[in-house]
């Protein structure tokens, strides 16, 4: 199944993290999906989430962190989009703050799908520009603009 990111993308799946810690972040990113038809199991997502942090970091630096887990109780790919202003400590390689958090699920399944998305979310939100831009968007609907108008899911 090709992905769509019009339909990945939505604003009810964006927010402005407040949170100061690492796994505040994780919480806050897992409640914007757990009410997906994507996610059969909540808690299985919850669970692997926070079993990938442990294993290493997904936060990758420049500003950036992708936690992500292929599952077999998702259905099919969700994704959520963060943004810190203020940054905070997500373990990242760099040692630099995390400005923009993208949680990414999908089945298991669909490891070519997943590692096209990956690729490309690294390569485009490594633009210090368009981290910029998606930082000072005026809304969160701005921001889905941002990711969609710029192919950031597009694999």
């Amino acid at each position: 199944m090709p992905i769509k990111p019009q339909e990945l993308v939505t604003v009810d799946r964006i927010t402005d993290l407040h949170t100061s810690s690492k796994d505040e972040v994780l919480e806050e990113m897992i409640k914007l999906l757990e009410n997906s038809k994507n996610v059969t199991d909540v808690e299985e997502f919850r669970t692997k989430i926070f079993e990938r942090e442990q294993i290493q970091s997904t936060g990758v630096g420049v500003g950036m962190a992708i936690p992500h887990v292929k599952i077999p109780s998702i259905s099919d790919f969700v994704i959520a989009i963060g943004r810190h202003q203020a940054g905070i400590d997500f373990d990242s390689l760099d040692k630099k703050p995390t400005h923009i958090v993208v949680m990414i699920g999908c089945n298991n399944s669909q490891s070519g799908d997943f590692l096209r998305v990956l690729a490309r979310l690294v390569t485009k939100l490594k633009e210090v520009d368009l981290q910029k831009r998606i930082l000072e968007a005026p809304s969160l609907e701005a921001v889905r603009d941002l990711f969609l108008e710029e192919g950031v899911l597009t694999p």
